[in-house]
């Protein structure tokens, strides 16, 4: 298949429309006007390999990005692989595996992932989230409270626990003597560039290779060091 029959059924308006969650700081930093980050980076050389421009869509949370994608606002995505996506979105392999940890009042009892899913407890999540998925179909005691984010939901309503992403809930515990995290991750979250299930096999097949070439030449762990995250976040290969 040419180049110029993928980019036409990846790209049909002319250009490669890109959703970006910049609710996610370890993917996509600064603003909608000047995004920057991996999936930026990912975006524009995916646009490159096809000669054609690429226009950044940018939301605040996965869900939104999702939205874009299921309602043909865009062609391409960045989001966690989860079963309630996978029917509408066709995912290359992961880039990078970022962890789900859990905040708990530094005074509270639980030491494990394990002792968070028991009767009682409440745990504040960012809604439509890859760990809001994930939990929605793991837990099976504990109750989900969901917001625009789970660190916000906890210390709002009095939780029992929060959940996010390692990076920003690092950050957070710094930032907040009464809180601490549980330092054993909840789940492996597995972030990939997705495209609509309808398109091409050969159009899939393009995005799932260039992936892999992207994480074996390095250009996935050097777009990853100069946005300040760590290169060893990268996937490796499928």
């Amino acid at each position: 298949m040419s180049l110029a029959s993928l980019a036409a059924d990846l790209a049909p308006t002319g250009a490669l429309r890109a959703s970006i969650n910049l609710g996610n700081p370890v993917l996509a930093q600064g603003t909608p006007d000047a995004p920057s980050g991996i999936t930026v980076d990912l975006a524009r050389e995916i646009g490159a390999r096809l000669g054609v421009p690429v226009e950044l869509l940018c939301f605040d949370a996965a869900r939104k990005s999702f939205g874009a994608m299921a309602e043909g606002r865009a062609d391409l995505c960045f989001l966690a692989i989860e079963p309630a996506r996978e029917a509408e979105v066709a995912f290359t392999a992961p880039y990078v595996l970022i962890e789900g940890v859990y905040a708990v009042p530094r005074d509270s009892a639980p030491q494990t992932p394990e002792d968070i899913d028991v009767p009682g407890v409440r745990i504040g999540v960012k809604a439509g989230s890859a760990y809001d998925l994930y939990l929605t179909r793991t837990l099976r005691h504990a109750t989900l409270v969901r917001g625009d984010e789970g660190v916000d939901v906890f210390a709002a309503q009095g939780l029992e626990a929060g959940a996010g992403i390692r990076q920003p809930m690092t950050a957070y515990a710094e930032a907040h003597p009464e809180v601490r995290l549980i330092q054993e991750r909840f789940m492996e979250i597995r972030q990939a560039v997705g495209t609509t299930t309808t398109r091409r096999p050969e159009t899939v097949r393009f995005l799932r290779e260039l992936i892999e070439e992207l994480k074996a030449n390095g250009f996935v762990a050097a777009s990853l060091r100069r946005a300040g995250q760590s290169g060893t976040l990268a996937a490796p290969p499928a």
